[in-house]
């Protein structure tokens, strides 16, 4: 799909992204040593281990700050641009249910103090979908707007198989999104390492989480546990992080059934940047080099199969290899501009933020 390019937006279009890693490596070297070691990682993200050596991990501006990092998300990068990110808690395959409950809970509590200390720059967290639009689109006359909206999400939520209650009581706290796996067989569910599906217990989280209002998010599941949630499901459920399988043969990318599933469902499919699972085989310096027209083909593939009102981001920034062209959150204005002379401004606009902000706010339950 190709539109006559547009002159530009006025303003920043705001972005409404629906995956990072960014709370893991801010927070990964205040961890406790017994779950650093549990999870089988020192360090988190690329990078951290060699600056740390030379004096620079141990700095605040290195991988411990919101507000500047030498990571892809900061209040720095996200600069001018209205920006809503759904921060992921996320919790290795390696640690049990147990250990997990108390990984998240510093996961969530490190991610609040970092918010809280950018307040003044314009960070916020939020605890509801309502909340999001007014600080995206502009605050109120006389009022300060947000450049950084903070979102809760889980990924891997396999704490809920130590205690189902901790669905509501997150979800109370703000959790507005969860999967069930990673990649390796899990207890709720299993990730495309494996062929289980979705385990009684994982049935009953995703019971609980519609209950709750804690949108299932199937980004990682297996073809077997995607089936058997798109057969329990009663709400619309989301791909966070997932991209077209007919584009890029990787197994973690979605199938065209699955999309119309969740197109059909109500749903949303969030873009996601590794290189691996936008061009078969791009990895290294061919990773680095993936161009934007490149990314493109998926969000034209899904366009094609009736997903305007469907796609969305989800850039799995400071979790994945990603090119050059979307290293970072301060990459965003040159890629909407991109976007904006392949697909005109309503489409981008949705793509940025307007799928995600309207699906968020159609799940959200009465207070």
């Amino acid at each position: 799909m190709n539109a006559a390019s547009p002159a530009p937006a006025a303003q920043p279009i705001p972005v409404f992204d629906l995956h990072c890693d960014t709370a893991d490596r801010l927070s990964w070297q205040s961890l406790s040593g017994s779950l650093r070691k549990a999870a089988g990682m020192h360090f988190y993200g690329p990078g951290d281990e060699a600056r740390a050596r030379r004096g620079a991990g141990a700095a605040p501006a290195g991988c411990r700050q919101l507000a500047r990092n030498h990571g892809a998300i900061s209040v720095e990068k996200v600069g001018a641009t209205p920006w809503a990110q759904c921060f992921a808690c996320f919790v290795p395959d390696e640690l049990s249910p147990e250990e997990a409950v108390a990984f998240e809970a510093h996961v969530s509590a490190y991610l609040a103090d970092q918010v809280a200390a950018c307040a003044e720059l314009g960070a916020v967290a939020v605890t509801r979908a309502s909340q999001v639009r007014p600080l995206l689109e502009g605050a109120p006359a006389g009022e300060k707007g947000a450049r950084l909206v903070a979102v809760r999400t889980i990924e891997n939520a396999r704490l809920f198989a130590a205690d189902l209650g901790l669905v509501e009581r997150l979800a109370r706290q703000g959790l507005l999104m969860a999967s069930l796996s990673w990649n390796a067989a899990g207890p709720l569910a299993s990730g495309h390492d494996t062929h289980e599906g979705l385990s009684a217990t994982g049935a009953a989280a995703l019971g609980e989480m519609e209950r709750c209002g804690v949108v299932m998010d199937v980004s990682h599941l297996n073809d077997e546990c995607f089936a058997d949630v798109a057969a329990r499901a009663r709400r619309p459920f989301v791909a966070s992080h997932s991209n077209s399988r007919a584009v890029c043969g990787h197994l973690r990318n979605l199938t065209d059934d699955q999309f119309r599933c969740i197109r059909d469902a109500g749903g949303v499919v969030g873009l996601n940047y590794c290189t691996r699972f936008l061009v078969d085989g791009a990895r290294g310096e061919a990773g680095r080099a993936v161009t934007p027209a490149q990314i493109m083909t998926h969000i034209e593939h899904w366009l094609d199969l009736d997903g305007e009102d469907v796609v969305a981001l989800g850039g799995d920034l400071d979790g994945a290899s990603v090119p050059d062209c979307l290293a970072d959150a301060a990459a965003m204005p040159a890629f909407q501009q991109a976007l904006l002379a392949n697909f005109g401004e309503a489409v981008t606009r949705k793509l940025c933020y307007g799928n995600a902000l309207a699906f968020f706010e159609r799940m959200e339950l009465p207070a």
